[in-house]
């Protein structure tokens, strides 16, 4: 009777061994996609703030490279306007001249 029992006994413990370890590994692999699933969340979100700030330096680089343009623009059509009119002035001078000496050599 007693060997019977050990048999059993002996039996069950290999049964179960199996069932153990089957719950063991099923534990360590829900912890790990949890684990991959924390990480994959995190690193989303660190990539998106990294977006974020990103396009904001984005912005407000091209808004002052836009004002700097602007100013500049504006700058050479003032430099250009204030040549135009000193070229005009010193061609009508020269106009003058010219007549003023045309004249004298007709008389």
């Amino acid at each position: 009777m007693r060997t019977k029992f050990t048999a059993i006994l002996a039996a069950a413990l290999l049964c179960l061994t199996p069932f153990a370890f089957s719950q063991d590994l099923t534990h360590d692999v829900d912890k790990a996609a949890k684990d991959t699933a924390h990480a994959t969340d995190k690193a989303a979100k660190d990539t998106g703030h990294a977006t974020k700030v990103a396009a904001k330096d984005t912005t407000k680089g091209t808004e002052k490279a836009a004002d700097k343009t602007g100013h500049a623009t504006k700058t050479a059509a003032k430099d250009t306007g204030h040549a135009t009119k000193t070229a005009a002035k010193d061609t009508a001078k020269g106009t003058e001249k010219a007549a003023d000496k045309t004249a004298d050599a007709v008389k």
